[in-house]
């Protein structure tokens, strides 16, 4: 009898490579801040960085996206590392994707299409089925062309005229049916969930709202005692949950939803318009923020042009810092002489400058360590109060 062999069937980590683009007035870190985000969306989907390539430039070339020169560098490491995967910071428009697809002769993905592949993995609901697959359709469509460059045009001469569809034609009207068919799919889980809303009776809602990773999942398991699916990778939340939780005596609704990230396709705004409901008919958002993030503040700004898209900016909210225990103060930059040099900001001065010129109330505190846990309660249990009893005046709380 032959030597046993043994075959390793587990699935290989895809080697990709990150390309950046650096607009004029971006700054080097602001771009490799960029690039970093980008590298932590490729671990969540399942593959691992081998290098980053980045450009500054006017604006992105309209055919390759970048110049020439660093294509042809990118080109030469892809080949020479054996590189499964070239991943661009940017939407690419279906004909840059071509050109550098024909280039590089291996698998381009672009931001958008990266999400989509993490949120694909992710989504438990028909609801979140429904809304990924309908904006991967919307994706797919102008995109079509580089899939049948084989049957792009028919061939002329005898038995091949009249009447009849070219392949695209007929997968171009495919996906327009079925995009149709979802949307109406989507209409009735809407109504379902309309429904669900309306029956919870007279509670207050509260929704947890913030960047991506910021810990929402681990304040809403810390409050609800439940055990929502919490980890340290993006998007690990994708379905919207609400549980009903109890402080003292005064039962409210929590819901944690889907965090937002720097250019997020629209049309992915646009199919989750039903799952940010939660976001749009709550009475308090908890803004949570990643205290620990080196650009926190542009995050910050994120959230709020993105609910101010969803109309929802103007709602009552609470400013809840997050994951103090990581936080570390900026450090000097050597290049600065001494006398320019502003004092690094400590936790207290952040305290001190949120309180003071922020309307919203803050907090600042650590999920993982359940540290300053007791403020946050007393501070939400205050807020949830002053609108229950002025909505449901002769509503007896608990006891």
């Amino acid at each position: 009898m032959g030597k046993q062999k043994f075959y390793d069937t587990a699935p290989k980590q895809e080697r990709a490579v990150l390309v950046g683009v650096a607009l004029p007035g971006e700054k080097a870190e602001q771009t490799k801040e960029y690039l970093d985000e980008l590298a932590f969306l490729v671990n969540t989907a399942g593959g691992v960085v081998e290098k980053t390539f980045s450009q500054r430039m006017q604006k992105p070339d309209r055919a390759t996206f970048v110049g020439t020169g660093k294509l042809e560098e990118i080109q030469a490491y892809v080949k020479a590392e054996e590189i499964d995967l070239v991943v661009f910071d940017d939407e690419l428009s279906p004909s840059q994707l071509r050109n550098i697809e024909r280039e590089l002769k291996v698998k381009i993905l672009d931001r958008s299409n990266l999400i989509l592949d993490i949120f694909a993995g992710r989504a438990q609901t028909a609801q979140a089925k429904t809304q990924i697959e309908l904006a991967q359709l919307q994706y797919l469509l102008p995109r079509l062309t580089r899939m049948w460059t084989h049957l792009e045009r028919q061939k002329g001469g005898i038995g091949m005229r009249g009447p009849g569809e070219s392949q695209i034609e007929s997968d171009r009207r495919m996906i327009l049916e079925k995009i149709t068919l979802l949307k109406e799919r989507l209409k009735l889980i809407d109504r379902q969930n309309e429904t669900q809303r309306k029956n919870r009776g007279q509670l207050i809602r509260v929704a947890l709202v913030g960047y991506t990773n910021v810990g929402k999942s681990t304040i809403m398991n810390m409050l609800s005692k439940s055990d929502v699916f919490a980890e340290n990778k993006l998007f690990a939340t994708l379905d919207t949950t609400v549980r009903k939780v109890v402080i003292d005596n005064l039962p409210f609704l929590l819901s944690d939803t889907v965090g937002f990230i720097r250019k997020l396709p629209h049309h992915l705004v646009e199919c989750f318009k039903s799952t940010l409901d939660e976001v749009r008919e709550a009475d308090i958002l908890v803004h949570v923020v990643d205290v620990s993030h080196p650009n926190f503040e542009d995050q910050i700004h994120t959230v709020n042009e993105t609910l101010k898209d969803l109309g929802a900016r103007d709602k009552e909210t609470i400013m809840v810092f997050n994951k103090i225990d990581a936080y570390v103060a900026p450090e000097f930059d050597n290049l600065v002489d001494v006398d320019e040099q502003r004092e690094p900001v400590t936790l207290a001065d952040l305290k001190k400058t949120w309180m003071a010129h922020n309307n919203a109330p803050a907090i600042f505190l650590s999920a993982t360590q359940k540290e300053n846990l007791e403020e946050f309660r007393t501070l939400l249990y205050d807020k949830v109060k002053d609108i229950h009893t002025t909505r449901y005046p002769y509503d007896k709380l608990l006891y």
